[in-house]
């Protein structure tokens, strides 16, 4: 199999992992790895061109400006929106945040009559799903409790069947007159499942609901138009998408940017500012208050422009492959089982699973003796391994440059995992 991306535009990939075994990297769910480009792109900005962005009229304030600015639109057309509907922020939890706390801010009455439609009250709920990454779900619940509204959750299908932990639409009836906000990931991080964003969406639309979407896990699997999906805003990192750490991206309709209140304040999101009161610019500029992170938003244009020459559509199939032969061969092991919906289909590559009675901190340390990097624990998502009877799980998860190899590496590694426990 071919992999849509070349190997050696990773050099990570070619060092040993423990033991002097081959390097096999499946943990890209938590952070991918960067290819050269990526890495010389931020290179070439900091030794060519680094300076205060939107902070001076010299050369180099000029340049940084620009290439800031240029890798705004490259991220925007990536996902199908306008230039000036993206936001810079630090990741995807910030992004989060920062749309949890505008609307806290427009229930203590900030932003003037504009923004009155976001203010929340006792009576009113906040819908998420049971499936939901702690950054979207905590920074609603406190939402909840500084507003007095009322966080609900979708369920998801209960263990047992081959669409285990997929949302369960039956719920979707928690969605009512009184939903302010409908907050949901593209692709849980743990499952691996794709969501019904139609049906979640037009429940929603139905009682004028403001709809967020975690797009963390999708944005870097397959191809996301924001436009098509019908949502009001969405957030995702860059270290998900071959891009650095440290720079994401908040997308809303500017409307919604533009009625918003802002949340932090400080330096370059001010327009007027005396002693007495400040106004503020215009969006997206109202949101990235002080010295913003210019050469990782440049390097992430890097990584968008990396991904659209390997072709989006080109990494979901590969992936989608990849996917299959990880869950086949998991079905051949015995004691080990799938968190998650066990057929590829509506789901992307980050596979958790459970080896019975073996923690799975020993199945990662294990795997690593045999240069196999996986994710233990509870990926940030503890009320959904819950439904699975279990307080954590290991993961395996593909990125663009993984291969055949790589997983029967991982099958091989985990085949052996109960028998070095004594396990039977």
């Amino acid at each position: 199999m071919t992999t849509p991306v070349p190997i050696s535009d990773f050099p990570i990939l070619a060092r040993q992992g423990r033991g002097g075994n081959r390097l096999v990297y499946l943990d890209s769910a938590a952070t991918s790895q960067r290819p050269m480009p990526v890495i010389e792109a931020e290179r070439e900005f900091l030794t060519t061109a680094n300076g205060a962005v939107k902070r001076g009229s010299h050369l180099l304030a000029e340049e940084a400006t620009e290439a800031y600015e240029n890798a705004r639109a490259k991220v925007a057309s990536f996902i199908g929106a306008d230039t000036d509907e993206v936001v810079w922020t630090k990741n995807s939890t910030e992004g989060l945040n920062l749309i949890a706390y505008s609307l806290s801010n427009a229930t203590a009455g900030r932003g003037g009559a504009a923004t009155q439609r976001f203010a929340l009250k006792p009576g009113d709920n906040i819908v998420v799903t049971r499936s939901e990454h702690h950054a979207n779900l905590v920074p609603w619940q406190e939402l909840c409790a500084r507003t007095g509204a009322q966080l609900r959750w979708l369920d998801v299908l209960p263990m047992g069947g081959p669409d285990q932990g997929r949302l369960d639409l039956s719920t979707l009836n928690v969605i009512d007159e009184n939903t302010k906000v409908v907050s949901f990931a593209h692709v849980s991080n743990v499952t691996g499942a794709i969501a019904p964003v139609d049906e979640i969406v037009a429940a929603a639309r139905a009682v004028g609901a403001l709809v967020v979407l975690d797009a963390c896990q999708s944005v870097p699997h397959f191809p996301v138009n924001m436009t098509d999906l019908g949502v009001d805003a969405a957030v995702f990192s860059g270290h998900k998408m071959l891009g650095p750490t440290g720079i994401g991206a908040l997308w809303a309709k500017a409307e919604i940017l533009d009625a918003l209140p802002v949340f932090l304040t400080g330096g370059s999101m001010v327009e007027v500012v005396t002693m007495e009161e400040t106004t503020y610019a215009k969006a997206p500029a109202k949101f990235e208050a002080g010295t913003q992170m210019v050469s990782q938003a440049v390097g992430l244009g890097a990584a968008v422009d990396y991904l659209n020459k390997a072709g989006m559509p080109t990494i979901a199939a590969h992936e989608h492959a990849l996917t299959e032969r990880i869950l086949e061969g998991i079905t051949h092991i015995d004691g080990v089982r799938v968190v998650g919906p066990t057929s590829a289909e509506d789901r992307v590559g980050a596979v958790a699973f459970v080896v019975e009675d073996v923690h799975p901190h020993d199945v990662g340390q294990v795997l690593d003796a045999r240069g196999v990097e996986i994710r233990v624990g509870h990926h940030c998502a503890q009320p959904i391994h819950q439904v699975f009877d279990t307080f954590a799980s290991s993961r395996a998860s593909v990125g663009p440059y993984n291969t055949e190899a790589d997983v029967d590496a991982f099958l091989d590694a985990l085949t052996g995992v109960r028998s070095y426990f004594g396990v039977s």
